[in-house]
């Protein structure tokens, strides 16, 4: 069995790599304060772990918001999560999180779109990919501060520090940091067909990959071939890196592989697979196309899975 193949940029929901994180320089209160005010500082707005989108606006300017706009409204930026500096002109960017009544505010004085979940907007183009992957970050870091306001060994109220990076608890003296949750997500293919399957929770006539998260005291290739013969009573031969994604739903990073089998017939596990059956390439091909004579159809290009099927079909 081989762990191999070199990572392949993902479109639509990647890394939000476009700004200059500072991490030396994210606990320096007086700095964050600074860039806070600075006028030309941009502020993105999340809204139950979904971004506030301007109307129209092109898709590259939709996210962002300066301060001066906040404060006509009356938003006081309230422990705003310092995402980066832009390295050619050092703008500051913040993430925010707004309640319903702080939008109505700002749908006064600028135009809004309706609001909509990440997810949607993601999947439809409506925000720049950088912009989405920007929104990924602030919505898997606000998802986990929401999980973590309390501390875990004592239970005592944590603070929020490092510019929205690290939460501590001064009882515990212990500092908590933003988790990720690796997850290997594979296509499984004998070399001429691969497998395909549809969850209870996926949309009628949408097939995938499967999916699951590694275990502790896994590497990729063991939960990749642990998984396969859960899911779908396969042994896996062979296991190379394709790719791999943020995917803040709410804080995971996908692993994208390809898993090579022996074809033999599928015994899935019913508690997590409604339906499985084996796909030729033309067949996936026309899932991708949305021509499939059965009327079935894969994830969108926003997902890793997409990617996967189309490198196997497409």
């Amino acid at each position: 069995m081989t762990h191999q193949g070199a990572a392949q940029p993902v479109s639509l929901l990647g890394a939000a790599d476009g700004l200059d994180r500072q991490s030396g320089r994210r606990g320096d209160t007086a700095y964050l304060t600074a860039l806070v005010a600075a006028p030309q500082s941009q502020f993105l707005l999340i809204h139950e772990l979904s971004p506030v989108l301007r109307a129209n606006t092109a898709a590259s300017g939709r996210v962002w918001f300066t301060g001066l706009e906040l404060a006509s409204s009356g938003i006081t930026p309230s422990r705003p999560i310092f995402l980066g500096r832009e390295p050619a002109t050092h703008r500051a960017h913040f993430a925010v999180s707004v309640s319903s009544d702080q939008v109505a505010a700002l749908r006064q004085s600028v135009p809004l779109e309706p609001l909509a979940e990440f997810r949607t907007l993601a999947a439809n183009g409506a925000i720049a990919p950088a912009d989405v992957a920007q929104s990924g970050l602030a919505r898997s870091l606000f998802a986990w501060h929401d999980a973590t306001a309390h501390c875990g060994w004592c239970g005592s109220v944590t603070a929020l520090i490092d510019g929205g990076w690290k939460r501590y608890c001064a009882p515990c003296a212990k500092d908590t940091f933003p988790r990720v949750d690796p997850v290997v997500i594979m296509l499984v293919t004998d070399g001429e067909r691969c497998v395909l399957a549809h969850e209870p929770r996926y949309p009628e006539r949408m097939f995938s990959t499967i999916a699951g998260y590694l275990e502790p005291g896994e590497d990729i290739a063991h939960a990749v071939t642990r998984e396969t013969l859960e899911e779908l009573g396969l042994a896996v031969g062979n296991v190379s890196v394709h790719a791999s994604q943020p995917w803040p739903f709410p804080h995971s990073l996908m692993i994208g592989c390809i898993a090579t089998v022996a074809h033999a017939p599928l015994v899935i596990d019913t508690a997590e697979i409604v339906e499985a059956r084996w796909f030729t390439r033309a067949e996936t091909a026309h899932m991708l196309a949305h021509t499939h004579p059965e009327g079935l159809w894969v994830p969108g290009a926003h997902a890793i899975a997409h990617h996967l099927i189309r490198a196997f079909g497409g």
